[in-house]
């Protein structure tokens, strides 16, 4: 349903990764199909492979991959013929690293998936750094790459990482911005213990 001022947004969906779809997820060219999917909406196999550089065939098979596990669908309303057209099943992936604790492939998988998120974070930051200079005044004072050491419990670690999240939901569920300087914004939260130095 698309966006319309004035109106509220549909929820987003979320899906709570189990071990079979945290192995399936655990490669570098599902991770991209999946990302693709959701950020920019159905499309082909075909279409797939020329924005990611890539051939149909790999790009086809490793869809059916995330099929098989509930991940992406074919979109049968958009399909015509022998074009197949796939869609993401989900807008937001979540899953608990210790849940993985007893599956030694499943902890592997996800040990790889969030080291993958963030290389493609610094990849992401390193790209606007690149640009940034020919980039408007506006968007350069607007955007932010910042961090802070602060000392927390654990619980109060989940709590601050939880309330973060509802204000980025908050903006999320807003009409759109919409006017010639509106654009995707990446929205990187990452808060973890301090290790450096430890033995």
């Amino acid at each position: 349903m698309p966006d319309t001022p004035g109106t509220d947004r549909q929820p987003p969906r979320q899906v709570q990764l189990d071990a079979r779809q945290v192995r399936v997820l655990a490669h570098p060219l599902r991770m991209r199909l999946l990302g693709t999917l959701r950020v920019d909406g159905p499309a082909t196999a075909t279409t797939l492979a020329d924005k990611l550089d890539t051939n149909t065939g790999a790009t086809s098979y490793h869809l059916r991959q995330l099929a098989e596990v509930g991940l992406v669908a074919e979109d049968p309303d958009l399909g015509t013929g022998r074009q197949r057209w796939w869609r993401a099943l989900h807008d937001i992936s979540n899953f608990e690293p210790t849940e993985f604790d007893d599956d030694p492939d499943a902890r592997a998988a996800a040990r790889w998936i969030e080291a993958n998120h963030v290389r493609l974070m610094a990849e992401h930051a390193q790209q606007w750094m690149a640009a940034a200079a020919d980039q408007s005044r506006e968007w350069r004072d607007a955007a932010s790459l910042s961090d802070m050491v602060l000392t927390l419990s654990p619980a109060r670690l989940r709590a601050l990482n939880d309330e973060l999240w509802q204000v980025v939901m908050r903006y999320r569920d807003q009409p759109p911005s919409d006017g010639p300087d509106a654009q995707q914004v990446h929205i990187f939260l990452s808060a973890f213990p301090r290790v450096e130095g430890r033995r």
